[in-house]
């Protein structure tokens, strides 16, 4: 179980998925070390409720300091499926931010650095990731996220950390950019649909962010989550309450 003796580490922390799930560390009082390319964009998101660690996992020299000491790593960090400003173009030919950049080898470092008596290392990555051949997957594996998330996976898996390997459908429900906490802790799936659980990547349809960010922080709840891989979608109609132990429970 989480208590606030506990210090996480939140990669991608300004991301939409990572703002609600340091949102939701922060609600149950946990610590929480934000990892971010940009201090001055974080402190203006969590101001000083959060320590702020910048580094870059593309760089491996900068995730010293930033890993130091804590027991769990939130991996929530990503890139645009298909070419974008955010690929970071140095010129028409090279870009500095790609899947393959941030995905597969930002990952690998991640792990490198990560302290070896961690408790659990939870990575966002993709349904789709066993099926890259098959539509629609195919196509939103043009430009190699799938491949790239996959060697994420690959990589969480050889590195003997526990982990949690977490794999939504196409995210709905934001991307959320908010400089106000209070905003973030309101924040509601849209759509009102159930979560749903599975394994075996066979699910379709979508995912809310908020979901995501939910699991991410759940997971860290219960054992049976560690050293598993499972899908996430919402579909049907959502509960009063969602029960996370009963739906984890699923996994195994």
């Amino acid at each position: 179980m989480l208590s606030n003796s506990d210090l996480i580490l939140v990669a991608g922390a300004t991301g939409g998925v990572g703002q609600l799930v340091i949102a939701k560390l922060l609600e149950q009082n946990i610590p929480v070390r934000a990892l971010t390319r940009s201090a001055n964009k974080a402190r203006k998101m969590f101001g000083d409720k959060v320590e702020i660690a910048e580094g870059d996992i593309r760089y491996p020299d900068t995730l010293a300091t930033a890993t130091k000491n804590v027991n769990h790593i939130i991996c929530c960090t990503g890139t645009t499926a298909f070419p974008s400003k955010r690929w970071d173009f140095a010129n028409l030919f090279q870009a500095k931010n790609t899947p393959q950049a941030v995905d597969a080898e930002g990952v690998k470092n991640l792990v490198a650095a990560a302290p070896k008596e961690l408790k659990r290392f939870v990575f966002v990555s993709s349904c789709g990731v066993l099926r890259k051949d098959s539509f629609p997957f195919n196509i939103l594996n043009a430009f190699g996220i799938l491949n790239a998330k996959l060697q994420g996976e690959e990589a969480i898996k050889a590195s003997e950390l526990p982990y949690t390997i977490i794999r939504p459908a196409r995210l709905i429900d934001g991307p959320y950019t908010s400089y106000d906490l209070n905003t973030l802790l309101r924040a509601k799936t849209d759509g009102k649909k159930a979560v749903v659980i599975g394994t075996g990547d066979t699910l379709n349809g979508e995912t809310s962010r908020i979901d995501v960010a939910n699991v991410c922080v759940e997971c860290l709840n219960y054992e049976v989550t560690a050293g598993q891989t499972f899908e996430i979608i919402n579909s049907g109609k959502r509960p009063p309450v969602t029960d996370w132990e009963q739906l984890l429970a699923q996994i195994v």
